[in-house]
């Protein structure tokens, strides 16, 4: 019988032995005994559940009436961490210069009052970043985590005084990770980074008296968010953790499937549920996705859906609000996405903008929000700061979920040939930025464009509404409200040309005559920006063969094979 290290193999990046110690492997391989084959069986519920409503008409309802949603049980006491007004910055963990400044105090003096340290939607997907964002999380809270940049000359290290406090986000339950494997099966993603946070970092924070605590990505029902409450009972079992351990987690309310199970799914957690959160960007994309093969649910330029001003977007917020506070959970909102610009005026729209939105987050019943960037930090964590001061409390209409029911319908606004040039335009950029390594990129989709425009971090989330809505105009023909141009396969591909030519011309006229290194830097990015037209093609086509497996999902090794392979249309 194979003894537990000789039935885990993981590749060898850098620095992996450093974790993968035969105390964490025994810990790892009692995981994926337990629980790999319910990763495997909530899979396919999954699965049967799209096909059931793609292929047959089924539509989503509320679980029936019972005690869980009309007892009056409470979440247990959420720390007073995670009750902080404010905001908190997210990034990807993996990349150490972004995180230590992440945890820094921004251009205003002030820190953010979390940090939302992503391997999901804006880290690299790849087996190394998982390493080191393991690390990087352990050096943070044992504050001896340092990075030195030599071409730009700077150290990064973390300020003196308190830090955000970490919310943890791991891959979700769709994903493998193929460079670790347990008997040559691939381990679910969500597994080995919930494993190396909580058996590193994890501990580390509760000798210290921290609280350990996670975002739950791209949960779709109440019996998922129970399998992570069944992963922490084994973890803190076998771990060994002090009774006065707290662990902690709060759900992404991001898939439609999810909106009609709220309530179940903070009832789910038991002993770990503290909140909610409202994840804009991958609940448009999950409807999209449902939504596929609806001829009359074709949405309109997603730019142009703004969740203040889209009715039922609002209320499924609101009754998440409403459920939080009902349960004593805590809600939490989305993200302001601008990135600073060179341009004042620029950066002025762009943190006005943040503000209203962030107003209106804060007078619906969040108690924070998200930030992309350090710089608009401030602008984005006072309405939530100051509305809790002023003495503002929820009215009880704001308590009852009943107010707020769930309806999909779809949103107001004109297709436009222009609104799917900007989807082409952003998958782009944000392939190309996958194969440099990063899961977000800073993309100004209208660069080049007359008007004031700062460039957005965009994600895998803002990438699978860009795919799923360039698709569904594909598959339904979809026309422009002004020409009455139908959408096909041979126009997007048209489109995807035309942008990344144009950005291959905008980059091209920065680099200098002579400039030996720019051109050699340009020609790497020029393959990139070749290869990622590719997997926006094939990516785009497998959509509309009703087929939303991430980008995630896919080795390098895979892309590679995209871009050598004929166009996928």
């Amino acid at each position: 019988m194979a003894t537990v290290s000789e039935r885990v193999k993981y590749a060898p990046v850098e620095n992996a032995e450093e974790l993968f110690t035969p105390e964490f492997i025994e810990y790892l391989t009692l995981l994926h005994d337990r629980f790999t084959p319910k990763v495997h069986a909530l899979r396919a519920k999954r699965a049967e559940v799209l096909e059931k409503v793609l292929r047959q008409g089924m539509s989503f309802d509320h679980p029936p009436v019972s005690e869980i949603n009309t007892g009056d049980w409470q979440v247990p006491p959420v720390p007073e961490d995670l009750r902080r007004p404010g905001i908190e910055i997210s990034g990807p963990c993996s990349i150490t210069a972004m995180f230590i400044n992440a945890l820094n105090p921004g251009p205003e003096g002030e820190r953010a009052e979390g940090d939302l340290d992503d391997d999901e939607d804006s880290g690299g997907h790849r087996f190394i970043d998982t390493v080191q964002a393991a690390q990087n999380r352990l050096k943070a809270v044992e504050r001896t985590l340092v990075f030195y940049n030599p071409e730009r000359q700077r150290e990064y290290r973390i300020d003196d005084g308190e830090i955000p406090f970490f919310m943890h986000r791991e891959r979700g339950l769709h994903l493998d990770e193929p460079e670790v494997t347990v008997d040559g099966t691939p381990i679910p993603a969500a597994i080995l980074g919930t494993a190396l946070t909580l058996f590193h970092a994890g501990r580390a924070q509760i000798d210290r008296g921290q609280g350990v605590y996670f975002y739950l990505p791209k949960v779709e029902s109440a019996e998922e968010v129970g399998f992570y409450r069944e992963l922490f009972d084994a973890s803190m079992e076998h771990l060994g953790f002090p009774e006065s351990a707290v662990v902690r987690a709060i759900p992404l309310v991001e898939a439609l499937p999810a909106i009609y199970e709220m309530e179940e799914m903070l009832y789910a957690l038991g002993p770990y549920a503290a909140g909610l959160n409202a994840a804009r960007w991958d609940l448009k994309a999950s409807i999209l996705e449902y939504i596929m093969t609806d001829s009359n649910s074709v949405w309109p330029d997603r730019f142009g859906v703004d969740i203040k001003t889209t009715e039922f977007l609002a209320n499924i917020f609101r009754r998440l609000v409403a459920i939080c506070l009902k349960r004593g959970a805590v809600p939490i909102g989305g993200m302001a996405t601008a990135l600073p610009s060179r341009d004042d005026e620029v950066n002025r729209v762009a943190g006005e903008s943040i503000r209203a939105d962030k107003e209106w987050e804060a007078s619906q019943g969040f108690i924070r929000g998200w930030v992309a960037h350090i710089f608009h930090m401030k602008t984005a964590a006072d309405p939530f700061k100051e509305l809790i001061a002023s003495g503002w409390e929820p009215s009880p209409e704001m308590y009852n979920p009943d107010h707020y029911p769930v309806e999909v319908k779809v949103p107001e606004g004109p297709i436009t040939v222009d609104g799917t040039r900007r989807n082409a335009r952003m998958l782009i950029e944000y392939v190309e930025g996958w194969l440099n390594g990063r899961g977000a990129k800073g993309i100004d989709s209208l660069a080049g464009k007359p008007g004031i425009h700062p460039a957005l971090m965009e994600d895998l989330a803002t990438g699978r509404i860009s795919v799923a809505q360039v698709a569904q105009r594909i598959l339904h023909q979809a026309k422009d409200v002004n020409t009455g141009q139908a959408h096909s396969f041979g126009l997007v591909k048209q489109l995807l040309r035309e942008e990344v030519d144009d950005i291959l011309a905008q980059l091209r006229a920065t680099v200098q005559e002579g400039d030996e290194g720019g051109q050699a830097a340009y020609a790497q990015a020029q393959e990139r920006y070749q290869k990622s037209v590719k997997i926006a093609m094939r990516w785009v086509k497998n959509y509309t063969e009703l087929d939303f497996r991430s980008l995630g999902s896919y080795t390098r090794a895979d892309l590679d094979a995209i871009a050598e392979a004929e166009d996928a249309f």
